[in-house]
């Protein structure tokens, strides 16, 4: 919103205030600006929202956090089977089951996080129509919420890489932080669009586990990206998540060239979804008490 000052006209009130200023609070029209300070000074709403979604998660559950880990480790033994056993798909020369599950490791975080920003807002319904904070909160704290469930899932790939003699290099770990960044504001990006598009047209629930399905087929989850040829290869990383992966699969598994082009195409197109989406998620906000 806007707030201005103007001076009335003083034929249109009474003498006794006709020197006083009037505020006009009004809507602002337009593409809204991202205003990022003011979702830093409400940086301690945000730990709250994702410290609530954390304990909300696996409230009332019988095995709690241990889901962070079955759902990865049960998606890699059916794709040892099928993919590996009997499709016999190709891994770089790397024993199929820590291959699938190094892909399945960012990619369960990424679609996690994108199903809870997705749905964020539908759910804190009743906190979009009570009370004013910046709207962007609620969906990245459901992508941060994730963090915890990856970082249980990591230590099951780190026992996976004793069992089988893999050590990553110490120059390749330092881009690990990056890549897990760079999953995040996939999945945030991905989510800011959804999110908005959600709270108009409830059918998006529906679209987004569909939506999710069919893109983990088109990244390199349960088979290597060196399939492809270049230049195919390079315009494959068109979606982003082909970078990210490919990226883990480099940095833990100490195997093959590092993904230099992949990675670049992936990391601009990532940046062009994230911030498009914030525009686009600040444009709807003013309506979405309304429609709610």
């Amino acid at each position: 919103m806007t707030i201005s000052e103007v001076t009335p006209p003083v034929s249109s009130v009474p003498s006794s205030i006709e020197n006083e200023k009037v505020i006009l609070i009004k809507p602002l029209s337009g593409w809204i600006p991202l205003d990022l300070r003011e979702l830093w000074e409400h940086r301690e709403l945000l730990f709250f929202f994702t410290w609530r979604d954390i304990k909300v998660r696996y409230k009332q559950t019988l095995l709690g956090a241990s889901w962070a880990i079955l759902q990865p480790v049960f998606s890699m033994i059916v794709f040892s089977v099928f993919f590996g056993q009997l499709a016999k798909m190709p891994s770089d020369g790397i024993p199929y089951p820590i291959f699938s599950y190094t892909g399945l490791l960012p990619w369960t975080f990424f679609a996690a996080s994108l199903g809870n920003a997705a749905n964020s807002l539908v759910r804190d319904a009743n906190l979009l129509k009570k009370v004013y904070f910046p709207r962007l909160i609620i969906p990245i704290s459901g992508v941060l919420g994730g963090l915890v469930d990856f970082m249980l899932a990591f230590l099951v790939l780190i026992g996976m890489m004793f069992y089988y003699d893999l050590s990553p290099s110490l120059s390749a770990l330092l881009w690990f932080p990056v890549l897990l960044l760079l999953t995040m504001i996939t999945s945030l990006g991905s989510g800011l669009w959804l999110a908005a598009m959600n709270v108009r047209y409830r059918d998006i629930r529906y679209v987004v586990p569909f939506l999710t399905q069919l893109w983990m087929y088109a990244t390199p989850v349960v088979y290597p990206a060196s399939l492809l040829d270049q230049p195919w290869r390079t315009i494959y990383a068109i979606n982003p998540m082909v970078g990210v992966v490919e990226g883990f699969r480099w940095i833990m598994l100490g195997k093959g060239n590092a993904p230099g082009p992949m990675l670049a195409v992936s990391t601009l197109v990532t940046i062009i979804i994230l911030i498009a989406g914030m525009f686009y998620f600040r444009r709807l906000e003013r309506t979405f008490a309304d429609v709610v």
